[in-house]
C-alpha cells in the first residue's frame, strides 16, 4: 500500500507521526507520506517536525518508508507557488495542494494556481475542469482520487477525464484517524468503485509506487 496524503497532531490528525507509521505498517504499508495542513504561519515548525520524526521512523523501521511533505491548504492561489518553493527549499519531499473539493469552500482558481506551481499531486479537486486536467497531464502532476468521506464525491468526474486526458492518477486516503487507513484490497475496491476498469487498476497503484520511490 502506498499511501502519500495523511495527517498526524501536527495539524488537525488524532495520532503522532510514529503512531501513524506504526499503524500504517500494521496495515501492510510500503510508504506512507505524512503531509499535514500548512499555510505561511506554520509551514517552517511543521516541515522541522515532520523531518526530524520522518527520519526517526526511517532509521528504526524496514517494514515501511515515510516521505516528509505538507498539504497547502486555504492559501490564497496567487500565494500557492511562493509557498511551494519555501516548503520545499525546507526540506519537504512531498507537495500536496488542497484542491477545490466540492464539501469546503476552497478559494476559485486554487487548482489552476497549484497545477502552475512545483508540487506533486493536487488533492480532492472536486469538479476539475478540462483545461486544468490537460495541464496536470501535460505538466505530469498527480491528480488524486481520494478514500476521505465527501473528498470522494466527485472520484468518479476525474476518473473519468484520467480516461480522456491521462494524468498521472493516485489514490490517497487523507487520513486523520486510525480508521482512515485502508490496506491493498479495500484500495483496490475504493478505485474499481471511482470507475476505473478493473484492468486499469494495477496502473494507478503502480503510479503511485513510482512517485513514492522517486520522492523518498
Amino acid at each position: 500500500m502506498v499511501d502519500l496524503h495523511t495527517h498526524t497532531l501536527l495539524s488537525d490528525g488524532e495520532l503522532l507521526p510514529s503512531e501513524l507509521a506504526r499503524r500504517a505498517e500494521e496495515k501492510g504499508y510500503d510508504f506512507i507520506g505524512i503531509t499535514d495542513h500548512v499555510d505561511f504561519s506554520n509551514f517552517e515548525d511543521v516541515i522541522k517536525s515532520i523531518l526530524r520524526a520522518s527520519e526517526r521512523i526511517n532509521k528504526n523501521t524496514t517494514g515501511i518508508k515515510v516521505i516528509p511533505g505538507v498539504e497547502i491548504t486555504h492559501v490564497n492561489p496567487s500565494e500557492i507557488q511562493g509557498l511551494a518553493r519555501e516548503a520545499r527549499n525546507c526540506g519537504a519531499r512531498i507537495i500536496v495542494v488542497h484542491g477545490e473539493t466540492i464539501v469546503e469552500p476552497v478559494l476559485k482558481g486554487t487548482n489552476r494556481r497549484a497545477l502552475e506551481s512545483d508540487i506533486d499531486i493536487l488533492a480532492h479537486p472536486g469538479l476539475l475542469d478540462k483545461d486544468d486536467a490537460k495541464l496536470a497531464a501535460e505538466r505530469e502532476i498527480n491528480i488524486e482520487i481520494s478514500a476521505r468521506k465527501g473528498h470522494s464525491l466527485s472520484n468518479g468526474h476525474i476518473v473519468r477525464l484520467w480516461y480522456e486526458y491521462g494524468f498521472p492518477l493516485v489514490l490517497d486516503t487523507d487520513t486523520h484517524s486510525p480508521e482512515n487507513l485502508i490496506d491493498d484490497a479495500f484500495a483496490e475496491r475504493l478505485i474499481i468503485s471511482a470507475g476505473v476498469k478493473p484492468e486499469d487498476v494495477k496502473k494507478v497503484l503502480d503510479n503511485s509506487l513510482r512517485l513514492a520511490q522517486k520522492l523518498l
